[in-house]
């Protein structure tokens, strides 16, 4: 309280004295006893309303010790266990949670990661994949505003991610890896990586590439074997020294038949090898007789066209082009699909062609359309035709139930721009995109898709959708989520089939070290999505003949049933809806592949790194005790007092009115008693 505020308050009591005198004490007709009583009071009521104009505020500081936090990360993965460290791991956890002197000086928690990151100190180590570039980030989001040095309990060998050896870079505390494992340096033969198609055209052959390292001491001989089934496909001899250790193998394999081929590859592992896992490996290829060929026609050159191409030809399935208006009239009998990239008038001549052929078509417009020509052209939609543009953003239709679509995450895109006006959209039709302005509905479509007599069609009306495929790459470090969004898309407008009221997606083949999941949607009679309806799945294993069944479970417009609990194997699965005479068959096969059962050793190199990037230290798990040592006598690592003050005005106070209230109707009820009212 400042000195200013005493003098008011000296003030208020001199003013609600001489007041309270003038009233009781000066020619007062009043008992002396009435007199002392009533002017008491309202020496209180005045001085107190006064106090309450005045609002003097009351300060009180309290002060906390806030301990350094101490996160402990700990990876839940296969490979731990591959290394025979499960037990290792499991007491050094108990030893720091019972350490009296660790938990007195730091507040420790306890994560554990895989795929994901989890805030538990739960520990199966039966994850099949190992991100430690996001255990770290995550944990030092967490923790940005606080001093905490970390505890990282791993191998070091990383399956999924960023190179975590640069995710430290932001880091402010230093990280302490603890090394499962160790430096150790065996014989040993593998097959570093495998990479080939997902499908293969019929008849052609199709690319295979292998990497294959060796970490052991003179030259080896081996040989390298592909097998489909009894059958060698391929088989090449290979030698290794210590400083020729890695090869790579280009190779071309035959697509003879239609259908799902399994080959298995093999480095013909040495006898002295310790792990002979990492010597072999499954791998698919789904042969198929013909692809889906998209024309993209367009008379000017923007971003947006080699954005397409990437992202429709991520499915391998599928083959675009790119023509002028002019060259493509003559070939369009050739494609199942026809994109029309800002149509003008030299498109007249490919409108009548589609029209005469009933071709599908996806008609994207933008700044250079002519909405005119497109507006004479076509009976589906129309536009209010001015030379104003305007940015337009979009949120996704929840109730879109034409094809099942997850989660876009556009809304928070950068928008795309557009001529200003209304579309209107004359078909039957759903939109899938709802256009926004500043956040507000336009009430009109940006993307929406229409069906009539066996003929589909699509507008989408925006232009700049490189910028989106790029934002979504720097949101998920992926283009995945815009290409699945713009291949489904492409996939239902591609296609002429007769839509049934039960329609179920799902890849011929899965690895099981990846996320094996069928979706499934349900229309009612009238083909509109059903989200009350109850459907269930029943699959079976074709070699050992045991059966089982999962729910579907209700996502956004789609059901979906996660299935990575099977093991590798190939299976028949049933879809079917409860009490609805509907169902759907098809096979899968899940083929075997543990990236967590390749390595031989901890990654000692990398973890030693990013403990000197951040002036920490790195020990093996037998060296448990330095850590905890290391961990008490560093004098960086120490409490800290904070104070808090806490201002409060007396106004706040609500005690003082329920004062000023009880001295009134003190005051009120003396007079009642006497007669004085």
């Amino acid at each position: 309280m400042t000195a200013e505020t005493i003098l008011y308050i000296v003030i208020a009591a001199v003013i609600s004295l001489a007041l309270t005198l003038f009233m009781y004490g000066y020619k007062s007709k009043y008992a002396t006893t009435l007199r002392w009583i009533f002017g008491g009071l309202r020496f209180l009521t005045l001085f107190s309303i006064l106090v309450l104009l005045i609002n003097p505020k009351f300060r009180s500081e309290t002060y906390t010790i806030e301990k350094p936090k101490l996160p402990v990360l700990v990876d839940n993965s296969a490979s731990v266990k591959e290394l025979g460290q499960e037990t290792n791991v499991t007491e050094l956890i108990r030893r720091l949670k019972e350490n009296s002197e660790l938990n007195e000086k730091f507040e420790l928690s306890f994560y554990t990661f895989g795929s994901d990151f989890s805030d538990t100190d739960s520990l199966s180590f039966s994850e099949n994949n190992t991100n430690i570039s996001k255990a770290l980030t995550t944990a030092n989001q967490l923790f940005k505003n606080v001093t905490s040095p970390l505890i990282l309990i791993t191998d070091g060998n990383q399956t999924l991610g960023n190179d975590y050896e640069f995710s430290v870079a932001a880091f402010k505390d230093a990280i302490y890896p603890v090394i499962l494992g160790d430096s150790t340096k065996y014989t040993d033969l593998k097959i570093e990586q495998l990479n080939t198609n997902r499908y293969a055209f019929l008849k052609n052959k199709f690319p295979v590439e292998v990497i294959l390292t060796y970490s052991g001491v003179g030259t080896v001989n081996s040989e390298f074997v592909i097998t489909q089934g009894a059958t060698v496909v391929h088989r090449e001899a290979i030698s290794f020294s210590e400083s020729n250790n890695a090869k790579t193998l280009s190779l071309t394999l035959p697509a003879s038949s239609v259908g799902l081929q399994k080959f298995t590859a093999q480095l013909i592992p040495l006898s002295e090898e310790k792990n002979k896992v990492n010597n072999s490996k499954q791998f698919a290829v789904e042969v198929i007789d013909q692809a889906t060929n998209v024309l993209i026609v367009s008379e000017i050159l923007h971003p947006d066209l080699g954005a397409l191409k990437k992202a429709i030809t991520t499915n391998e399935q599928r083959t675009v082009t790119l023509k002028k208006p002019t060259d493509a009239v003559s070939g369009l009998h050739d494609f199942q699909l026809i994109i029309l990239y800002q149509p003008n008038r030299t498109f007249a001549s490919v409108f009548q062609e589609i029209d005469r052929l009933k071709k599908n078509t996806f008609v994207i417009s933008g700044l250079q359309t002519d909405w005119n020509f497109l507006n004479s052209i076509q009976n589906n939609y129309n536009k209010e035709v001015t030379n104003q543009t305007e940015y337009v953003s979009c949120n996704l239709n929840p109730n879109y139930g034409t094809f099942a679509v997850t989660t876009t995450g556009f809304d928070g895109f950068r928008p795309l721009q557009t001529l200003f006006g209304g579309l209107e959209i004359t078909l039957p039709h759903e939109v899938m995109l709802e256009q926004y302005i500043n956040g507000i509905s336009s009430e009109s479509a940006m993307l929406a898709t229409m069906e009539l007599n066996g003929k589909r069609d699509a507008i989408w009306d925006g232009e700049g959708l490189w910028k989106w495929r790029a934002e979504s790459y720097l949101d998920h470090t992926s283009f995945q989520e815009f290409d699945d969004f713009i291949g489904k898309l492409i996939q239902y407008l591609a296609s002429n089939k007769r839509r049934s009221r039960l329609e179920v997606n799902s890849e011929s083949f899965y690895y099981n070290n990846s996320m094996v999941r069928i979706n499934a949607q349900f229309f009612d009679q009238n083909y509109v999505f059903d989200a009350r309806a109850s459907l269930n799945i029943q699959i079976t294993n074709t070699q050992t003949s045991v059966r089982m069944e999962f729910p579907l479970l209700l996502r956004n417009n789609f059901y979906e049933v996660d299935l990575n609990s099977l093991p590798a194997g190939e299976y028949r699965y049933t879809v079917t809806a409860r009490d609805e005479a509907i169902s759907r068959s098809g096979s899968f096969t899940i083929l075997d592949f543990n990236v967590e059962q390749q390595f031989l050793n901890a990654n000692v190199t990398k973890l030693n790194s990013i403990a000197t990037h951040t002036n920490g230290r790195a020990f093996f798990i037998s060296e448990s005790n330095g850590l905890i040592e290391t961990l008490l006598e560093n004098d960086q690592f120490q409490p800290i007092q904070k104070s808090e003050e806490k201002v409060v005005p007396l106004i706040d106070w609500k005690y003082l009115l329920a004062f000023i209230v009880l001295v009134l109707a003190s005051e009120w009820f003396i007079r009642k008693y006497n007669g004085l009212i």
